[in-house]
Parts: structure tokens; sequence; C-alpha cells
């Protein structure tokens, strides 16, 4: 991986954990460490644990580069729907950790995940793009159409409401949510679970499953190559 992204291997899984500063960002460099973990987890035919740092498990996009420049903006955006894309078609079950907050794309990755399990207590978790000045990127709408529950679906999007972990649950980002002290833990238990899954069977179903939505989201790709992406002041 990088110094930005950690691999650990166990019997029947992989923990992935992002660590990059107090707001967890998602850079290039982020989005490069979860790919190689990703390869590494495929490669070694391994559920996959995606966590976070205690208290954050992202704020969403580096903001130094998404207003650098409306290139380097759609740049970033572009790169990290490309890996929503492959967590939604991955082979193996992707289980997050979510160890705090999750906003903008930290939230989208737990819409792109196969389980998520939350903490308890004072955490915001939503999409706020539009509150900070960004238009929603299409590939961002077709995730959330995806997998919100519709009723949140313009909560969510248009209105940028931010939820606690309880609340996240009924929106669509988050499973289930337990004590801090137990996150690990029962990431654990549903990983062995999930293990035991048919690999084969796993995967084609959820391509069969997510097929409409898959389509949709590389078609919403290539509609934010032609968009102008940026954070407006």
């Amino acid at each position: 991986m990088n110094e930005f992204v950690k691999y650990q291997s166990k019997e029947n899984y992989a923990i992935i954990t992002i660590n990059n500063g107090k707001a967890n960002a998602i850079s290039h460099e982020v989005i490069q460490g979860l790919n190689d973990g990703l390869d590494k987890a495929q490669q070694d035919h391994k559920v996959v644990i995606l966590t976070g740092q205690p208290g954050i498990f992202s704020a969403g996009f580096d903001l130094k580069v998404m207003t650098k420049s409306p290139t380097a903006a759609k740049e970033l955006v572009i790169n990290g729907s490309q890996l929503s894309l492959r967590m939604l078609a991955f082979p193996h079950p992707i289980i997050i950790a979510c160890s705090g907050h999750a906003i903008a794309k930290g939230a989208f990755l737990l819409l792109s995940s196969d389980y998520r399990i939350g903490v308890e207590g004072d955490f915001k978790i939503g999409l706020n793009e539009v509150q900070i000045g960004m238009t929603m990127h299409y590939a961002g709408i077709a995730i959330a159409k995806a997998r919100l529950s519709e009723v949140y679906l313009n909560r969510c999007v248009n209105n940028a409401e931010i939820f606690n972990p309880k609340q996240a649950i009924a929106a669509g980002f988050l499973d289930v949510i337990v004590p801090e002290n137990q996150l690990l833990a029962k990431a654990t238990k549903a990983a062995e679970l999930f293990a035991k899954l048919n690999t084969k069977a796993h995967a084609e179903t959820k391509l069969k499953v997510r097929q409409q939505h898959l389509q949709d989201l590389q078609k919403a790709i290539q509609l934010d190559l032609e968009d102008d992406i940026s954070i407006n002041p």
C-alpha cells in the first residue's frame, strides 16, 4: 500500500485502514492505496474490512486538491468515482467499519460497500456537497439513487442534510451501529460470516443485482468527464 493506507491480512479477511491526517481526506494517494489494497485482497481471496481512524472514517475529498482548480477537482472526483464503481462490483464482500464521521466521499464509500457498521455517538454522516458550494456530480447522484432510501434521496443530495449514526441507518448509509469499543469485533464477526459465502455465487449475484446501477454509474462518470466540477465560492 502506501503511508496513507495500511493493509493487514488475517485468516479469512483483510483490514484496510485509511490514515491521512485529521480529516482522513480522500486524496489521489489514498485512492491508489485503496486500489492496491483491493488488488491484494482480491489476489488473496479475502473479505475486506475497510475502516478509518478513531472518531473519523473520512471527511471526504482532499479540499486542497478540490479548490486548486476545476481540472484538479474533476480529476479527483473521477478517480473517486472509478473507485466506487470498482467497490460496487468487487467480487468479495466489502464491510465498512465506519469509525466516526463520514462526510461527502466518506459517505459515498459507505454507499459503495456491501455492509456498513457505524459507531454510536455524536458523529456526522451525509453528503454536504451542496452546502459547501459544489453542484453534485452525476456519479454521486447515480450512487445515491442506487443505495439511499428513496424518501431520503432529495434530503441527502439536494438539501445536504447531515445525520447522526442512528438516523443514517434509516437514510441508507449504515446497516447497524454498535458502541465504539465493539466496532472491530462486530466487523470481524461479519467478515467471518461473509467468508462462508460461496465466492462465485456472491460475485455473480452482486453483478446481477447491481447491473443497472453499475451501468448508470459508468454513464454518469462519462457525463462528469464532459462537465464542469468545482467548488463555488
